[in-house]
């Protein structure tokens, strides 16, 4: 509803995808959608610049009626079970979610005195956790970052902290002899290539690998989720690139091997993002701790 708001006063997708710090396809699916769940379009889209239709300027009103109830409706279920005072909220990306955040938070909960937390992993895409982060539905935004993957994050009061970095290797199950069944070597046959779907954060950060490096592959299976590849590569469906954090006791155990050397490695930087208007006491207090591991690490927020 924010995005059709946003789309009604300013008469551009472009300029509203800007406005909202999203892609302009992203925006516009998102309309689609809205208008999907009306059954009836709310945009004249045969005009220029566009505008409502009947039905869209009747659907103005009541939106921005439905949204001012919903958003006091959430802060006071917050006020009333103590969430904005004492939790912390976080967007993450499902892979980090599993295997980064419970070690990392449990290194530093020492120095936070004890901590109640709640995430919200990313079912809906990148899009869906940085406007989490931006419009006040989380406190910190948990990513990868890359230099090949934009995130639109846009604003200039959101700043982060680099907590770390993960590599994400190419595995495949392995034969009698323990070599990988599927591989990257000169010689072999094309790959049978377990990939991320598209618009996920790894489909990018590959794009941009392959595109440095061509590698002749066959895609015979996708899956937006690091773990569903995970599968597919035990079960010896072909080589996927996996972040090494869930496939290290499978490497260890010889369940997976690697598919190539590592100079197909891919390496990410793990972020944790914020935005300085969200100014509560102990989210002031979380980032300090926060930043000052960071700067122990040799990395500044920026």
């Amino acid at each position: 509803m924010e995005d059709f708001l946003s789309l009604a006063s300013t008469a551009s997708f472009s300029r509203s995808a800007a406005e909202r710090h999203v892609t302009q396809s992203a925006f516009s699916r998102r309309i689609r959608q809205l208008e999907d769940w009306v059954g009836l379009p709310l945009i004249d889209r045969a005009t220029y610049p566009v505008r409502l239709t009947a039905a869209g300027e009747s659907f103005r009103a009541t939106a921005q009626e439905l949204l001012q109830d919903l958003l006091r409706a959430r802060d006071n279920l917050r006020e009333k079970q103590g969430l904005r005072a004492n939790t912390l909220s976080f967007a993450a990306l499902h892979t980090l979610s599993l295997t980064f955040f419970p070690q990392w938070l449990r290194r530093i909960e020492p120095r936070c005195g004890g901590l109640r937390t709640r995430v919200s992993a990313d079912n809906n895409g990148i899009d869906s956790l940085v406007t989490l982060l931006r419009e006040g539905g989380s406190d910190f935004l948990l990513m990868y970052s890359h230099s090949a993957v934009p995130i639109f994050i846009g604003d200039s009061d959101i700043t982060h902290a680099r907590l770390g970095d993960e590599r994400v290797i190419p595995v495949s199950a392995p034969d009698a002899n323990g070599r990988p069944i599927h591989r990257i070597e000169p010689g072999a046959a094309p790959a049978r290539h377990l990939a991320y779907g598209t618009g996920s954060f790894f489909s990018h950060a590959l794009a941009d690998l392959f595109a440095s490096r061509p590698l002749e592959r066959v895609t015979i299976h996708e899956n937006t989720m690091s773990e569903g590849l995970k599968a597919m590569a035990l079960a010896g469906w072909g080589l996927a690139w996996i972040p090494e954090s869930i496939v290290r006791l499978d490497l260890a155990g010889g369940q997976l091997v690697r598919a190539a050397d590592p100079s197909w490695d891919l390496t990410v930087d793990i972020r944790l993002y914020r935005s300085l208007s969200n100014s509560r006491p102990v989210v002031e207090q979380f980032w300090d701790i926060v930043t000052a591991e960071a700067r122990e690490m040799g990395s500044a927020p920026a």
